[in-house]
């Protein structure tokens, strides 16, 4: 660490989720949260230009530009009143996206849904990661790519997924004429927003992120960057135009994008030349801030999950591990192999079931907007607090926890959730319960995916929301796995982890793992398997995967 004091040298991060951003302002010496603030997108929270029976979800880029605006302001007017400008010693700004979130971008790299012919046009905008609405493509690029002399799914497990770039862009353009007609390059939301910040997104000078482009754009320095137009050719020569605009090189997220400008200096109330981070995916960057290390799984806990690992370079030819969403050079920390995996619904099947039980409340009873709101606060750890007094037993329900397709092992969107073992006895605190313990059965298959692989887990960290609040859930994801579970302090991985690579690409540390001991919130709390449910999850999981299997068999006959 560099010699520096407490108040010398302040940092930002800023972690767009799926609903909302949040912005930290961080000591770069002690990791000390001065100011932070979180502002939700107003478009997405009404709802527009989704449609969940299509599996359409859909982000504005200006609820991207008015929440960060918003978010940095407050942000640092809550840290100027704790401390002495505090806005005047911020060093450096790194952000996190979800991803894959692309949108369709013209020649000046601004999305299409920037201008006033396509401003309310949802293929314009940023196609939020679950989206599923590519699933056809998604199939042709796996079916394509097994096919090809050379398989350009190897090193992202095997799949390609629907959730990822490509699929995502083939869709749009095959269905919509006058955007296909209008694009010119594709961007990362990770990509965007920090070229945004920097007044450069020049499509042949932006730094496109290894994190995105090497986990679900097939990028790989094997085949000196993209797969050949060629490959691409093959579904629409737009792709292959597409392919083309992106160029070859790709940046890990240590490397400085660029350098704040004045008017966005002026809108966030910080200083002009401000250096910037190249952007990363939430869950990378998250990992870093959840203290990812080689053997480390930080399992990032939310309305999905996002599970992230790194380990050392090989000396000679890299080992595939077939299952995965992928494995990338410098994806996470740099000189070491980012491995990533995930559910495609964490939260969101308590989220669903939570809608089920609002129902007719909403319907029936008809409340104010306040009543139903805090009520609909209360559901989930009420259910939670009444399902801890349940012992589960060998004749439990099973539950697969497919309700938005499968990610890991293996991606597959097409799959849908099931459930064995209903009776009339089951009340909605066991089935509460039920949904808890398909979520871990799901997070123990993932594991099993990464050690089948040759990747050794020594310990799981769980970082994000749900982790912090769902203890009940984190208890039964301990026994299920029979594995300790470490839950991190606070809920601003992402945010930290963001920070980190801020500090270190300022120079106020040597290294990452440095920078990482030093501002990490530390661990919280520690779920330790208890050996009487450990013997009974054996059982269930057995159950659970031969569940899996018949309905996975059923839903591919179809």
């Amino acid at each position: 660490m560099k010699n520096f004091n407490v108040g010398e040298h302040y940092v930002l991060g800023a972690d767009f989720g799926s609903d909302s951003v949040r912005v930290v302002i961080i000591d770069a010496r002690d990791g000390n949260v001065v100011g932070s603030y979180v502002s939700y997108y107003q478009r997405w929270k009404k709802g527009l230009y989704c449609n969940k029976q299509l599996n359409q979800f859909r982000q504005h880029p200006l609820d991207y530009i008015e929440s960060l605006t918003e978010a940095v302001n407050n942000a640092v007017k809550e840290a100027d009143k704790k401390f002495n400008n505090v806005s005047e010693k911020i060093r450096g700004i790194c952000i996190d996206t979800t991803g894959s979130t692309p949108c369709l971008c013209d020649k000046d790299g601004m999305p299409l849904a920037m201008s006033e012919k396509f401003k309310d046009d949802p293929d314009a905008m940023f196609i939020l990661w679950k989206d599923h609405t590519s699933v056809k493509e998604a199939d042709e690029i796996n079916r394509v790519s097994h096919s090809n002399d050379v398989d350009y799914t190897q090193y992202l497990g095997g799949v390609y997924s629907t959730e990822w770039f490509w699929a995502k862009t083939l869709h749009v353009i095959r269905n919509n004429k006058a955007v296909k007609e209008a694009v010119y390059t594709v961007l990362e939301h990770c990509d965007w927003i920090t070229a945004v910040l920097c007044g450069n997104t020049n499509p042949s000078t932006i730094k496109r992120s290894r994190c995105a482009a090497g986990h679900k754009c097939m990028w790989h320095k094997s085949w000196g960057g993209y797969p050949p137009r060629s490959f691409f050719d093959k579904f629409d020569s737009k792709l292959g135009d597409i392919r083309d605009s992106l160029g070859t090189e790709t940046y890990s997220t240590e490397t400085i994008e660029g350098y704040l400008t004045k008017e966005w200096a002026d809108k966030l109330g910080l200083n002009e030349g401000i250096l910037v981070c190249v952007g990363a995916y939430d869950a990378h960057i998250g990992a870093v801030g959840g203290l990812v290390d080689v053997g480390v799984l930080v399992k990032s806990i939310g309305t999905s999950t996002c599970d992230v690992t790194i380990g050392n370079l090989p000396n000679g030819e890299e080992k595939l591990v077939k299952g995965i969403c992928g494995q990338v050079d410098s994806s996470v920390v740099e000189g070491y192999i980012g491995y990533e995996a995930g559910q495609s619904a964490y939260g969101d099947y308590y989220s669903w079931f939570r809608s089920l039980l609002m129902w007719p409340y909403k319907n029936i009873l008809k409340t104010s907007e306040e009543e139903t709101e805090m009520f609909e606060k209360k559901i989930l750890p009420l259910l939670e607090e009444e399902a801890s007094k349940i012992k589960t037993t060998e004749d439990f329900p099973v539950a697969v926890d497919w309700i938005n397709g499968r990610r890991t092992p293996f991606a597959n969107q097409n799959l849908k959730a099931s459930i064995f073992g209903m009776s009339l006895g089951v009340d909605a605190p066991i089935f509460m319960k039920m949904l808890l313990e398909s979520t871990a059965y799901g997070a123990r298959a993932i594991i099993e995916c990464f050690e089948d692989g040759g990747i050794e887990i020594k310990k799981v960290m769980a970082i994000g929301g749900v982790a912090r609040k769902s203890v009940l859930g984190m208890q039964i994801l301990a026994d299920v796995t029979n594995r300790d579970i470490y839950v991190t302090k606070g809920d601003q991985a992402p945010a930290i982890g963001a920070a980190v690579f801020a500090a270190k690409a300022y120079g106020l540390y040597d290294s990452v793992f440095e920078a990482q001991n030093a501002l990490s919130a530390g661990i919280d709390r520690v779920h330790k398997p208890i050996e009487e449910n450990v013997k009974v999850y054996e059982i269930l999981y057995k159950k659970y995967k031969e569940l899996a299997n018949f309905s996975e068999k059923l839903i591919n006959n179809n």
